[in-house]
Protein backbone atom coordinates (compact mmCIF):
# COMPACT_ATOMS: atom_id res chain seq x y z
CA UNK A 1 0.00 0.00 0.00
CA UNK A 2 2.75 2.48 0.95
CA UNK A 3 4.69 1.52 -2.18
CA UNK A 4 1.59 2.23 -4.31
CA UNK A 5 1.14 5.65 -2.68
CA UNK A 6 4.81 6.42 -3.17
CA UNK A 7 4.60 5.48 -6.84
CA UNK A 8 1.44 7.56 -7.25
CA UNK A 9 3.09 10.56 -5.65
CA UNK A 10 6.17 10.06 -7.85
CA UNK A 11 3.90 9.88 -10.92
CA UNK A 12 2.22 13.12 -9.88
CA UNK A 13 5.57 14.85 -9.50
CA UNK A 14 6.65 13.58 -12.92
CA UNK A 15 3.37 14.81 -14.42
CA UNK A 16 3.88 18.28 -12.94
CA UNK A 17 7.37 18.35 -14.41
CA UNK A 18 8.72 20.66 -11.75
CA UNK A 19 5.88 23.15 -12.15
CA UNK A 20 4.52 24.64 -8.98
CA UNK A 21 0.90 24.40 -8.10
CA UNK A 22 -1.20 26.07 -5.45
CA UNK A 23 -4.34 24.89 -3.77
CA UNK A 24 -6.77 27.68 -2.96
CA UNK A 25 -8.52 27.84 0.37
CA UNK A 26 -12.30 27.76 -0.27
CA UNK A 27 -12.66 31.30 1.16
CA UNK A 28 -9.64 32.83 -0.61
CA UNK A 29 -10.74 33.60 -4.16
CA UNK A 30 -9.44 37.08 -4.91
CA UNK A 31 -11.56 39.24 -7.18
CA UNK A 32 -14.13 36.53 -7.81
CA UNK A 33 -17.57 36.89 -6.27
CA UNK A 34 -18.38 33.19 -6.15
CA UNK A 35 -20.17 32.91 -2.82
CA UNK A 36 -23.94 33.30 -2.53
CA UNK A 37 -26.72 32.23 -0.21
CA UNK A 38 -30.03 33.40 1.21
CA UNK A 39 -29.44 34.87 4.67
CA UNK A 40 -31.96 35.39 7.47
CA UNK A 41 -31.46 36.13 11.18
CA UNK A 42 -30.01 33.23 13.17
CA UNK A 43 -32.72 31.57 15.20
CA UNK A 44 -32.17 27.82 15.38
CA UNK A 45 -29.69 26.11 17.67
CA UNK A 46 -27.93 24.61 14.61
CA UNK A 47 -26.59 27.53 12.62
CA UNK A 48 -25.56 26.97 9.01
CA UNK A 49 -26.23 30.12 6.97
CA UNK A 50 -27.64 33.08 8.90
CA UNK A 51 -26.88 36.55 10.32
CA UNK A 52 -25.84 36.95 13.97
CA UNK A 53 -25.37 40.74 13.99
CA UNK A 54 -23.85 43.54 11.93
CA UNK A 55 -20.36 42.02 11.78
CA UNK A 56 -20.88 38.29 12.32
CA UNK A 57 -22.65 35.65 10.26
CA UNK A 58 -22.69 31.93 9.56
CA UNK A 59 -22.01 30.72 6.03
CA UNK A 60 -22.10 27.06 5.07
CA UNK A 61 -21.59 26.05 8.71
CA UNK A 62 -18.64 28.41 9.34
CA UNK A 63 -19.00 31.30 11.78
CA UNK A 64 -17.47 34.38 10.13
CA UNK A 65 -16.47 37.63 11.80
CA UNK A 66 -16.08 40.46 9.28
CA UNK A 67 -12.43 41.36 9.77
CA UNK A 68 -12.33 44.99 8.69
CA UNK A 69 -15.16 46.41 10.82
CA UNK A 70 -16.77 46.54 14.23
CA UNK A 71 -20.55 46.91 14.39
CA UNK A 72 -22.68 47.83 17.41
CA UNK A 73 -23.66 44.99 19.73
CA UNK A 74 -27.15 43.53 19.64
CA UNK A 75 -26.86 40.83 22.31
CA UNK A 76 -25.42 43.04 25.08
CA UNK A 77 -25.70 46.69 23.98
CA UNK A 78 -24.38 49.35 26.31
CA UNK A 79 -27.28 51.73 25.70
CA UNK A 80 -30.46 52.20 23.67
CA UNK A 81 -28.54 53.97 20.88
CA UNK A 82 -26.19 51.00 20.47
CA UNK A 83 -29.16 48.58 20.44
CA UNK A 84 -30.88 50.58 17.69
CA UNK A 85 -27.69 50.90 15.61
CA UNK A 86 -26.94 47.20 16.12
CA UNK A 87 -30.39 46.20 14.87
CA UNK A 88 -29.99 48.51 11.85
CA UNK A 89 -26.52 47.12 11.09
CA UNK A 90 -27.86 43.56 11.29
CA UNK A 91 -30.69 44.35 8.87
CA UNK A 92 -28.33 46.12 6.47
CA UNK A 93 -25.76 43.30 6.51
CA UNK A 94 -28.59 40.89 5.68
CA UNK A 95 -29.58 43.08 2.72
CA UNK A 96 -26.00 43.40 1.49
CA UNK A 97 -25.27 39.67 1.64
CA UNK A 98 -28.59 38.84 -0.04
CA UNK A 99 -28.00 41.36 -2.85
CA UNK A 100 -25.86 38.95 -4.88
CA UNK A 101 -22.60 37.02 -5.08
CA UNK A 102 -19.74 38.05 -2.82
CA UNK A 103 -16.21 36.95 -2.02
CA UNK A 104 -14.50 36.15 1.27
CA UNK A 105 -10.84 37.05 1.67
CA UNK A 106 -8.31 36.36 4.38
CA UNK A 107 -6.30 39.47 5.23
CA UNK A 108 -4.14 38.96 8.28
CA UNK A 109 -5.18 36.38 10.84
CA UNK A 110 -7.38 33.54 9.64
CA UNK A 111 -9.18 32.93 12.95
CA UNK A 112 -9.86 35.12 16.01
CA UNK A 113 -9.45 34.10 19.65
CA UNK A 114 -13.07 32.89 19.73
CA UNK A 115 -12.54 30.51 16.82
CA UNK A 116 -14.44 32.62 14.29
CA UNK A 117 -13.11 32.78 10.73
CA UNK A 118 -11.88 36.33 10.04
CA UNK A 119 -12.81 37.42 6.51
CA UNK A 120 -13.19 40.61 4.52
CA UNK A 121 -16.44 40.40 2.55
CA UNK A 122 -16.40 42.01 -0.90
CA UNK A 123 -18.63 42.47 -3.89
CA UNK A 124 -17.09 43.74 -7.09
CA UNK A 125 -13.88 44.42 -5.17
CA UNK A 126 -15.57 46.72 -2.62
CA UNK A 127 -15.66 45.80 1.05
CA UNK A 128 -19.21 45.39 2.35
CA UNK A 129 -17.79 46.48 5.70
CA UNK A 130 -16.80 49.79 4.11
CA UNK A 131 -20.41 50.19 2.95
CA UNK A 132 -21.61 49.73 6.54
CA UNK A 133 -18.98 52.25 7.69
CA UNK A 134 -20.11 54.88 5.17
CA UNK A 135 -23.69 54.40 6.32
CA UNK A 136 -22.71 54.95 9.98
CA UNK A 137 -23.55 51.34 10.94
CA UNK A 138 -19.99 50.18 11.62
CA UNK A 139 -16.55 51.52 12.35
CA UNK A 140 -13.24 50.45 10.86
CA UNK A 141 -11.71 47.71 13.02
CA UNK A 142 -8.78 49.08 15.01
CA UNK A 143 -8.15 46.15 17.33
CA UNK A 144 -10.74 47.14 19.92
CA UNK A 145 -14.39 48.03 20.17
CA UNK A 146 -15.45 51.64 20.02
CA UNK A 147 -18.02 53.35 22.23
CA UNK A 148 -21.37 53.43 20.46
CA UNK A 149 -22.97 55.08 23.49
CA UNK A 150 -20.84 58.23 23.37
CA UNK A 151 -22.68 61.35 22.23
CA UNK A 152 -22.81 61.56 18.45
Amino acid sequence: MIRALTLSFAALLAFLGGRSCTFAHPFSQVGADREAARFAPCAAAKRVTCIVDGDTFWYQGTKIRIADINAPEVSHPGCAREAALGAAATRRLTQLLNAGPFSLAIEGREVDRYGRALRVVRRGGESLGAVLEREGLAEHWQGRRGDWCAAA
